[in-house]
């Protein structure tokens, strides 16, 4: 294994976490980080949102070994270390939402590599929750899943939704998908707005430390998306919209001042999965893993009785 960059001194988590290259089925290198814990009940794949990178988890990691679980981490493609995918590296970019899945499977190889134990379980925040709940789909092996304000929808006004749809397709069309999507911009959203009147946490703390991480460490950052990725994006959460809710047991959390993701979809997603809970946390914003300690406390105590209720199943022996 080749090990990879791991920004401790901004992470602020346990300190036996490394990181690795690995390479995906399609020969985009990413970049996985793992937290060990020896005699761990079990895994958690935690799968990042869009812009994010794996040492903002660190703390996550921390707060999930506390309560006896290991964690891996990845970069997803086009972002943190990750190989990014075009040219200017200041643009979100994937040539298909699909190829996201290939990072799964690249994780999966790697935690199973490094002998992290079993059951496998999931967090996925964001961009992450979509990409996890294709994955679960598709027959991820893990025993039971938590989702923080998973995109399953993307917040669009009624005005704004068919022009987002308009303007993504003609991008690709005219070969203009690379560029930024209008209304965003290169610098990443942390260090362009100031913690008063920001949309994703209510605790300061928290925030400044999200931004010390890109600030102190620039390749981290990764600003507003490509008119092609909105395109994918779209495309995906209607898919998804579409389709059953997996027979697995499930937790989400939405922020009751979410302004990011399409509250409703979430809504609608929960109401039809069978075994399935969300939680709504009053007052918290986008990222609750990312509020007050007693808001992260209660995520993380409501996810670990998850794990430890579903430890045993056959999902863990199937293979991604």
């Amino acid at each position: 294994m080749e090990c990879a960059p791991f920004y401790h001194d901004v992470a602020r988590g346990p300190a036996d976490g490394a990181a690795h290259w690995v390479t995906a089925s399609d020969g985009v290198r990413l970049r996985i980080a793992h937290w060990p814990l020896e005699g761990a009940r079990g895994t958690v794949l935690l799968f990042p949102g869009r812009t994010e990178y794996v040492e903002k988890y660190a703390l996550a990691a921390e707060d999930l070994r506390s309560r006896g679980y290991a964690m891996i981490g990845i970069d997803w493609r086009g972002q943190g270390l990750a190989g990014r995918l075009l040219t200017d590296r200041s643009t979100g970019h994937v040539q298909r939402f699909a190829d996201y899945q290939h990072d799964v499977a690249g994780a999966i190889a790697h935690a199973r590599a490094l002998d992290l134990p079993e059951p496998f379980h999931l967090i996925a925040h964001s961009m992450g929750g979509a990409i996890g709940l294709r994955a679960v789909m598709a027959g991820l092996p893990v025993n039971s899943a938590v989702f923080t304000g998973p995109m399953w929808g993307i917040l669009l006004s009624s005005v704004m939704r068919p022009a987002a749809w308009a303007m993504s397709w003609a991008g690709r069309k005219v070969g203009v998908g690379h560029v930024l999507a209008p209304g965003t911009k290169p610098v990443t959203y942390v260090l362009d707005q100031a913690f008063e009147g920001n949309n994703l946490t209510t605790d300061a703390d928290m925030y400044h430390y999200m931004r010390a991480q890109v600030g102190d460490y620039p390749d981290l950052a990764v600003g507003g998306p490509s008119l092609h990725w909105v395109h994918e994006a779209l495309r995906e959460t209607r898919a998804l919209r579409r389709m059953a809710s997996p027979d697995l047991p499930c937790l989400t959390f939405l922020g009751g001042d979410e302004q990011i993701v399409d509250r409703e979809a979430i809504r609608d997603r929960m109401g039809r999965w069978h075994g399935g809970e969300l939680t709504l946390i009053d007052g918290a914003q986008h990222e609750v893993m990312m509020e007050p300690p007693a808001t992260r406390v209660r995520i993380f105590d409501a996810a670990v009785a998850l794990f430890d209720a579903n430890r045993s199943s056959i999902r863990s022996r199937q293979t991604a």
